[in-house]
C-alpha cells in the first residue's frame, strides 16, 4: 500500500523500476519527466498529457465524490504542468452488481465537474469485473492540455531566494475522507477541497509569466512530499515557516489525535508555486483574485540544506520534514 501513497516508497518504485525500464536515456532529466504532466510534440505543436486513476472510498464524501475528483484531479495535473485543460478520456472499471443509480450519480458528477472546469470529456472505455474483484467503482481519466505561453517550469530553474506560495489551507481532503469512513469517533464541519485550480494558475501565469519557476498540486503525500521532490530535483534547500502554513483547526485537531503531520495529508484543490522574490507579491494578488483567497507565502528556497525541507516552528526551533513514509490514509483519491 505504501508504494501507492505518493511518498518515499512510491518514489523508489518509479525511480528504481518504472523509469529505467520505460524511459529512453535521451529523454529530459528524470525530475522533469516525473512532473504532473508530460509534454510531447505532435505535428510540431506542443501538447501536455497526464493520466490518473481514482480508487477513493467512500465514493461520496462531504464536498465531493469520486466522479468529481476524477475530473478535477486530472485537470489540476495539467494546470500545474503549465497547460490549459482541453479534453479528457475516461475509463470505468465496475464491479458486477453495482447499482445503476450509484453509477449514474457519478457520471452526472463528472459531467458537472467537467463543465465547471471548462474541459470536454470526449471518449472512454468501460470494463466490468466479477463481484468482489473491485470495490464498486474505479475511474481513470487521461487529460490533454494546451501549454500556456510564456511559462517554463522545472525544478532546475529554481534559484535561492525564490518564494514558495500555497494557494490555501492544507489537509482538508485527506481528513474529510478519513472522517467519512466512520472509523473515528470524531465530528468536524469539514469538506473536501476538490476543485479545479486552473483559474488560479492561469491568473498566476498571466501576472508573473516567466517568474513562475515550478508548480505542483500536493495530493498524495501532501505538501511535504511535493516540496521534498523539489528539493531533491533542484539540489537546493526548502525553508518553510510553520506559522504561515494555513491549517484549519479541525484538520490540526484530527492530525494531533492520530499523530499525523498536516504537511503529509492530501489536498485536491490547492497548489504550490515557486516564484521569484520580485514577483511574489504580484503573484499572490493574482491568485487571490482568481479564487485563492487563502493564498500565502509559506517559505523560500535557499542553498542549504541541499536536498532537504526545513521547517521553522512557531516555538523558535527547526525540524526536518521528510517525504511521507508508509500510507497512514490509504485510498484517499
Amino acid at each position: 500500500m505504501a508504494h501507492g501513497a505518493g511518498g518515499k516508497a512510491s518514489r523508489r518504485l518509479v525511480d528504481g523500476l518504472f523509469a529505467p525500464l520505460l524511459f529512453d536515456s535521451g529523454q529530459p532529466a528524470l525530475g522533469d519527466r516525473l512532473s504532473d504532466a508530460a509534454r510531447v510534440t505532435v505535428g510540431g505543436a506542443p501538447v501536455a498529457i497526464t493520466t490518473d486513476s481514482f480508487v477513493v472510498t467512500p465514493l461520496v464524501f462531504p464536498g465531493g465524490s469520486i466522479g468529481e475528483l476524477a475530473v478535477n484531479g486530472t485537470v489540476n495535473d495539467l494546470a500545474v504542468g503549465g497547460a490549459r485543460p482541453v479534453a479528457l478520456v475516461t475509463t470505468f472499471v465496475l464491479e458486477a452488481g453495482l447499482p445503476t443509480d450509484t453509477l449514474a450519480a457519478e457520471v452526472r458528477a463528472m459531467g458537472r465537474a467537467a463543465r465547471e472546469a471548462g474541459v470536454a470529456i470526449v471518449g472512454g472505455d468501460t470494463k466490468v469485473v466479477e463481484h468482489g474483484k473491485v470495490d464498486r467503482l474505479y475511474i481513470t481519466t487521461t487529460g490533454i492540455g494546451q501549454p500556456l505561453a510564456g511559462v517554463s517550469l522545472s525544478a532546475r530553474l529554481v534559484c535561492p531566494g525564490d518564494q514558495i506560495i500555497l494557494s490555501g489551507p492544507i489537509g482538508d481532503h485527506g481528513i474529510t475522507i478519513l472522517l467519512a469512513r466512520g472509523e473515528l469517533d470524531l465530528e468536524a464541519d469539514l469538506g473536501s477541497d476538490t476543485r479545479s485550480v486552473f483559474p488560479m494558475v492561469e491568473a498566476l501565469v498571466t501576472a508573473a509569466g516567466p517568474s513562475v519557476r515550478w508548480m505542483r498540486d500536493p495530493t498524495r503525500g501532501g505538501v511535504a512530499t511535493s516540496l521534498n521532490e523539489l528539493a531533491l530535483d533542484s539540489g537546493l534547500g526548502v525553508h518553510l515557516f510553520e506559522e504561515s502554513i494555513p491549517v484549519r483547526d479541525e484538520v490540526r485537531g484530527a492530525c494531533e489525535l492520530l499523530g499525523l503531520d498536516p504537511l503529509h495529508i492530501a489536498n485536491e484543490g490547492q497548489f504550490l508555486a515557486v516564484v521569484t522574490a520580485e514577483q511574489a507579491s504580484r503573484a499572490l494578488d493574482a491568485i487571490r483574485a482568481a479564487g485563492g483567497a487563502g493564498a500565502v507565502i509559506i517559505g523560500e528556497v535557499r542553498d542549504e540544506p541541499a536536498g532537504a525541507v526545513l521547517v521553522a516552528t512557531r516555538y523558535g526551533g527547526t525540524r526536518i520534514v521528510d517525504m511521507l513514509v508508509g500510507d497512514p490514509l490509504p485510498r484517499i483519491c
